[in-house]
């Protein structure tokens, strides 16, 4: 591994936290492109909103994507960030490509922002359980803004009928 840019963690400690950040950095990116799937293709009743709004959290998850790729790399690693990599190791379930109807694309990332965000929170404790607080409150911070878009998200869906 190259030359860290951190004092206090052992080799070993960093080779585990920059596996687990360039997990969730796949994760991140490959939502990331799902967001721009929909506001690129999405159609119907209150359109220019939700279009608007998922440029925005493109931008948030690019972001958040930049911390994390940074974090690997302040350690001595290297972010894995191709096209190819985050294809080959995202857990996120694949995106519906040719789809239009707006509701369809909202409960898709929807599903989507609460899977990773999960997963982000499950790094949030593997990197405390490892010992980099500091990465720890990096997942910690890229969580709150996730669970913030999926919140921004929902809240453009209808409220679930109680039948």
């Amino acid at each position: 591994m190259p030359e860290a840019f951190v004092q206090g963690l052992n080799d070993n400690t960093r080779f585990k936290v920059v596996d687990v950040l360039n997990a969730r950095l796949s994760d991140v990116i490959s939502l990331a492109l799902a967001t721009k799937q929909a506001h690129w293709n999405l159609r119907g009743p209150g359109f220019i909103g939700v279009h608007e709004l998922l440029d925005e959290v493109a931008d948030r998850l690019r972001e958040s994507s930049d911390l994390i790729a940074e974090r690997a790399v302040i350690l001595g690693g290297f972010a894995d960030g191709t096209a190819e990599v985050v294809a080959e190791k995202t857990t996120m379930k694949p995106y519906p490509l040719n789809e239009r109807d707006l509701q369809v694309h909202l409960e898709a990332l929807r599903e989507r922002f609460l899977d990773v965000g999960a997963k982000i929170r499950a790094a949030i404790d593997e990197a405390g359980e490892i010992g980099d607080d500091d990465t720890e409150d990096l997942f910690t911070e890229v969580s709150r803004q996730i669970d913030k878009d999926a919140w921004f998200i929902a809240a453009n869906m209808p409220e679930p009928s109680n039948a």
